[in-house]
């Protein structure tokens, strides 16, 4: 195929879960042949789709397609100022377009381009929350039922809920939690978890910043006995320094990255091997062309894969993900969310999770696609997160 260029660039908004997702659909000169991408930043869904539609369709139009590497080069340098969460998940959708239009014009899915199958399938895990131990357990056992043998493990969401809070007269409003209250909890879930489930089914842990350094220090402590598979983001990325501290105190292996952005963020933590699995939102980071070269910058310095999987990534990232996973020798685990009936009635071609275990299909590119007339009937809304107002008792705004 000769001449082939970008024709368009289209932002496709769509909210089948009520979870506003950004897809980047880029059509080429040879009719028919086009690219699907995820640029998913739901809470600030309008300001990637302005910066794809505004800055970066115009820098594109008229290129060829298979010049991906100097495509995300050129448009990463394009704004002069870079590796921000609006513009790296404007260029992810991009990126990640190109690489299923090469796979479609090779005839083949993307991880033959990526060096091919490390695994038939990517072990996942799921995401188990209940308001006490015991609807923790009953939810853990109904993921043990269809197969998993990874599961996460919360009790309230992050950072707890339904504590008692004693607040000052006048405090603003916004996502109250407990951090002492949710400290004293967690080992206590652990402790009924792991006596109920025993010890072969593999745990994890999401401390979602919610603890200041040292109290993430003493909880990691704590939880070595529970053998966790990872306990995630202990600490904020303002808080780098202290992960020196964090390994030096605990055998609790660490995942982190869910929040980066920027190559000096994940480059110290690799390099001195202060973590053990980086599960950065490819969208994020800016596509899966950097998210292949960290695999691989990983896996020189014995650093798993966890890529971040929840619901605010479109079905098209997910894809994008597993693709990674089955062609990284360092793979470690796949976050998963699950694709209800609205989801896959909207992407067809959606991954298949089969005994604990999400398989690619064989398509040529990413094998999936959107039907963008029902895409449009779950349009996205432009809401304010509330639970990233997350609030200490006495109302100092935190991390969330």
């Amino acid at each position: 195929m000769s001449e082939l260029t970008i024709r368009d660039v289209k932002v496709i908004l769509t909210a089948p879960e009520g979870i506003n997702l950004v897809v980047v659909k880029i059509e080429t000169s040879e009719p028919g042949l086009y690219g699907l991408g995820c640029a998913t930043f739901t809470q600030r869904y309008l300001a990637v789709a302005t910066a794809i539609e505004q800055y970066l369709k115009p820098f594109l139009i008229g290129k060829d397609p298979h010049r991906i590497e100097d495509i995300w080069q050129s448009a990463m340098v394009s704004s002069y100022w870079r590796n921000g969460p609006v513009l790296n998940n404007a260029l992810s959708g991009i990126d990640m377009a190109l690489w299923d239009i090469k796979g479609k014009t090779a005839g083949l899915p993307v991880y033959q381009l990526l060096g091919g199958k490390c695994r038939e399938a990517a072990a996942v895990y799921r995401h188990a929350d209940g308001r006490d131990e015991r609807e923790v357990e009953d939810n853990v056992r109904k993921f043990m039922e269809q197969g998993l043998r990874y599961i996460r493990v919360q009790m309230g969401g992050y950072g707890g809920r339904g504590h008692q809070l004693h607040q000052p007269d006048n405090a603003l409003p916004g996502a109250y939690f407990d951090p002492g209250a949710y400290l004293r909890s967690v080992p206590r879930m652990f402790e009924h978890i792991r006596s109920a489930v025993g010890p072969e089914i593999e745990l994890l842990h999401d401390i979602h910043e919610r603890l200041v350094p040292i109290e993430a220090v003493r909880l990691a402590r704590q939880l070595e006995e529970y053998r966790l598979f990872f306990l995630e983001d202990p600490l904020a990325p303002e808080q780098l320094d202290w992960f020196e501290t964090l390994r030096s105190q605990t055998s609790t292996p660490i995942a982190m990255g869910e929040l980066f952005t920027h190559p000096r963020e994940w480059t110290p933590l690799i390099q001195n091997r202060l973590i053990d699995f980086i599960r950065c939102h490819i969208s994020a980071i800016g596509g899966l062309t950097p998210a292949k070269k960290l695999a691989t910058l990983c896996e020189a310095f014995s650093v798993r894969t966890a890529w971040h999987g929840p619901g605010d990534v479109s079905p098209v990232g997910h894809a994008a993900n597993l693709h990674l996973d089955v062609s990284s020798i360092n793979f470690g685990i796949q976050e998963w969310y699950g694709f209800s009936e609205k989801i896959q009635d909207v992407f067809p071609g959606c991954p298949e999770l089969r005994n604990g275990y999400a398989y690619p299909n064989d398509k040529p590119g990413f094998g999936i696609d959107i039907d963008e007339k029902k895409a449009a009937d779950y349009p996205c809304h432009n809401r304010l997160p509330e639970w990233t107002l997350a609030r200490t008792p006495d109302g100092t705004s935190v991390r969330p």
